[in-house]
This record gives structure tokens, C-alpha cells and sequence, in this order.
């Protein structure tokens, strides 16, 4: 039986109308779109879960900074606002803006990465994979051996596999490893959070073979609140002290602030204290995304920036936003659809595999689901497996992902427990059908970060 639904701690102010086509418009438009739903306009999706970046709906205190926004090109205010707050939550003593996560990822990873380096993750997701790849490293995932099924469900499948990331760096050498990454929440493994103890001991080893320690911290409010529900000793402790305590144990993070800082453009790049680095990612802030006190932001931009790092905070906010996921989950235990167990922080990630075993990786089960959700109600997802992971950047072959899920990442404030039951609904439907559904092929790819791009078509067989 569904668990009652969080109410909402927040009103409705603006409203924004979306249409709901036919059946037959939707397959036209999918076929349109080379049945890649990137290609689809916005306007022709009812629900859209493509992505919870940059899609939420901010604040009236946000709206009320844009409009202070300073839009000097220099030394604005904001930008000392934004400085500020971030100081604040993550207890680091540099805060460079950038416009997202990608471009901290861009700025920092020419510096620590080159041809002959690894960089060894919880799991890299699209962007950081492709960032290391186009450094001329290469990417190596080190994720417990629980996030490999999905029916399992273990409290912190989200966190660094230690005997293998010890196992990987002896066999790889301390000295070509550039980084070790710890993605919170753990994206790729189905929003999973990750224990402070498991940041801890992750930092304990990196601390033993001198390799910098970096979190990839574009969930890292949901992450806490995680911790707070399911770490023994942590119950009694704020977001922000829990935080806090995360982010000690690293050096520098990363930061896409268009997921928990409820924005819908910008990003972060902190440095916990070594001035060297930092002053060569002030060199190439400039480069690549402007000058270093506004970062490729307007001044608008970082004052809601600098509120939202406090709004996600709210442990209010984020029992509901917790909520909203943990309803859906349970309509689909009801239906007996599988996913990845227990639910994460920002989405439900369907185990495409078992709702269709006849479709082998190579024919994308993740993304077959997410166009079937489409057709039957207007939904636009996307697939996080075999077709996202892309192939092998030496030999060129298609890779197998570790699972293959359709993600319905939930944008933050926006849709209502109407929109989560057409979603639950949408995906009963499919089931019933699923043996009919069939595979796709790549008809057209770009050479990296194809699945943003890719044209697709259907298997006849």
C-alpha cells in the first residue's frame, strides 16, 4: 500500500500551463526527434524528468536577489555574498563561481589529470567521465558491490568500494592517480547516498598515498539529510554540521548548484586551502568562463546562488523532497516494478533489465523505457546505463554499464503527488506490455558524450 504523501511545506505563487498531446502527436514527435528525447522540445513533454538540473522552481526570496543582483563585472557584491555563504557551509577557505558543474569540472581536472592518469570514483557520471576522458585520463569506477542490484536494500549503497580503491591504487601507482572522486549522492548508482564513515576511511587512504581527495558535491544536501535518517551518531546533528564534516575530510569539490542549491543556472569550485592550486584555477577561470568574481554568472545568478546554498538546508524542504521519491517508490512496490532499492535522494531510477530481460545492453533497455514513457503519457526521462555509458575510448566498442536504468529525476518545488501518480500509472501500463517492446539501434553518434546527441531507431525484431 502507497505511504502517505509529504504535503508540501510551501505555496503555489506562479503557475506555468504545459499542454498534454495525443498519442499520435507523441509518436510523431518521438520519430521527429530520432528517438532521443533531448531532441524533443520542451514544450511537447506534459511531465519532464529529464534531468532535476537547473529545472526547479526557486524561491520569492531568490527572486527578490535577482532583482538586487549586483552586474558589476569586478568585484560585484554578489559574488562576495556568494564567497561568503559558501565559506560558511563547507568550511573552505577558496570559493571560485563557475556557470556549472561541467565547467568545474573543465577548470580543475587540466590540472590535475593528463595522458597516463587514472581518476578513481564512487562512479563518474556523464560530464566527469567525459572531463577526465578529455584530459587524456581515464575513468575507473570503484562502487560497493551492493549498488549492483537493485533489490538489495542496504542503507549507504552509494558509498567507495575501500579494499578495491586500495587495491586499484597499488595496482595502478599512487603517482599516476589524479584524483579520487566521491560523487554525493552517488548518481549513476541510482541517487544513493554515501556514510561519513565512508568519506572518512576514503580520506584516510588518499591521505596514505598523498592523492587529492575531491567530492563531486552536486546532491550534497540530500546526501546529509541521508546521513541524518541512517548513520548511527548523526540523528541529533543539523544538515549544515553534517556537512560540514563531510567536506573537512576533502580537499576541493566540484559542484553543479543547479541540483540542491535550487538554481537554475551555476556551479561551484571550492578549494579547501592550498593557494597554489587555487591561484592556477583562477588562471583558468578566466579563460574559460570569465572573469574570476563572476565566473560565467550574472550578478542575478549568484545572488540566488547565495540563497539557495541556506534554502536546501531546510530539513522541512527536504523531508519533502525526500517524500516526493519515497511515494512514487512505494506505487511501484505496489505494482511489483523494480528499481533501484531503496530510493535515492533526487529521483527513481527503474531497473530497465528486469522490466525487460528480452532486450540485451546493447540495445538499450534504459532507453527503450524512457521513450515508452513518452508515448504513453507525455513523460520525458532518460536512460543511465549501457547507452549513456557510451564505448570503450581506446578500443571503440560498446560498453556494458553496471545496470541499466531509466532515471525520473524530480525536479525540486514543481510537480505535485497528480503528476507522481500519472508517473506511477505511466509505468503499470508499460509493464503490462513490456514483452511486446523492443530494442534500438545508433544510427548516428557523436564521439563523446554521445547520448545527448545520438540518433536512434527501433528494432524490428
Amino acid at each position: 500500500m502507497a505511504i502517505k504523501y509529504i504535503p508540501e511545506p510551501f505555496r503555489i505563487k506562479m503557475v506555468e500551463t504545459i499542454k498534454m498531446l495525443t498519442p499520435e502527436e507523441r509518436e510523431q514527435k518521438i520519430a521527429e526527434a530520432k528517438y532521443n528525447l533531448f531532441n524533443l522540445r520542451g514544450e511537447d513533454c506534459y511531465i519532464d524528468l529529464l534531468t532535476d538540473s537547473g529545472t526547479n522552481a526557486m524561491s520569492q526570496e531568490q527572486w527578490a536577489g535577482v532583482m538586487r543582483g549586483d552586474e558589476a563585472y569586478a568585484g560585484a557584491n554578489s559574488y562576495f555574498k556568494l564567497v561568503e555563504a559558501g565559506q560558511d557551509i563547507f568550511g573552505y577557505k577558496h570559493i571560485q563561481p563557475v556557470h556549472q558543474g561541467r565547467a568545474a569540472e573543465k577548470v580543475l581536472f587540466g590540472l590535475l589529470m593528463g595522458e597516463g592518469k587514472f581518476s578513481i570514483s564512487n562512479m563518474h557520471f556523464d560530464t566527469t567521465r567525459a572531463h577526465v576522458e578529455l584530459a587524456g585520463a581515464r575513468a575507473i569506477d570503484c562502487v560497493v558491490a551492493e549498488a549492483g542490484d537493485p533489490s538489495i536494500r542496504a542503507p549507504f549503497k552509494g558509498n567507495m568500494d575501500l579494499e578495491k580503491l586500495e587495491q586499484i591504487i597499488n595496482e595502478r601507482g599512487a603517482e599516476n592517480i589524479g584524483l579520487v572522486i566521491m560523487t554525493i549522492t552517488n548518481n549513476s548508482a541510482g541517487g544513493q547516498p554515501v556514510s561519513v564513515e565512508n568519506v572518512r576511511e576514503t580520506s584516510k587512504i588518499c591521505k596514505k598515498y598523498g592523492i587529492k581527495f575531491c567530492i563531486d558535491a552536486a546532491r550534497y544536501a540530500e546526501n546529509a539529510y541521508f546521513v541524518k535518517q541512517r548513520e548511527a551518531g548523526y540523528e541529533n546533528k543539523s544538515i549544515k554540521e553534517i556537512i560540514k564534516e563531510i567536506f573537512g575530510y576533502a580537499d576541493m569539490f566540484t559542484m553543479s548548484a543547479k541540483k540542491d542549491t535550487i538554481v537554475n543556472m551555476g556551479g561551484l569550485l571550492g578549494i579547501k586551502e592550498d593557494d597554489d592550486l587555487f591561484q592556477a584555477i583562477k588562471g583558468r577561470t578566466i579563460c574559460f568562463e570569465g572573469f574570476i568574481t563572476y565566473g560565467g554568472l550574472s550578478g542575478r545568478d549568484l545572488e540566488a546562488l547565495a540563497i539557495g546554498l541556506y534554502e536546501g538546508l531546510d530539513e522541512n524542504y527536504l523531508r519533502y523532497r525526500i517524500g516526493q521519491m519515497e511515494y512514487l517508490a512505494s506505487r511501484l512496490d505496489d505494482a511489483g516494478i523494480a528499481y533501484q532499492a531503496p530510493v535515492g535522494g533526487h529521483g527513481v531510477f527503474i531497473d530497465a533489465r528486469a522490466m525487460f530481460p528480452h532486450i540485451p545492453y546493447y540495445e538499450f533497455p534504459g532507453q527503450a523505457l524512457a521513450i515508452e514513457l513518452y508515448k504513453e503519457a507525455g513523460i520525458r526521462t532518460c536512460d543511465i546505463g549501457s547507452y549513456m555509458l557510451g564505448n570503450d575510448p581506446d578500443t571503440g566498442k560498446q560498453l556494458e554499464a553496471e545496470f541499466d536504468f531509466t532515471r525520473l529525476a524530480i525536479p525540486r518545488r514543481v510537480y505535485t503527488q497528480a503528476h507522481i501518480d500519472v508517473m506511477a500509472d505511466a509505468l503499470i501500463a508499460i509493464k503490462e506490455r513490456a514483452s511486446s517492446i523492443k530494442g534500438y539501434r545508433i544510427t548516428w553518434e557523436p564521439p563523446v558524450l554521445r547520448h545527448f546527441q545520438a540518433h536512434l531507431a527501433p528494432l524490428d525484431k
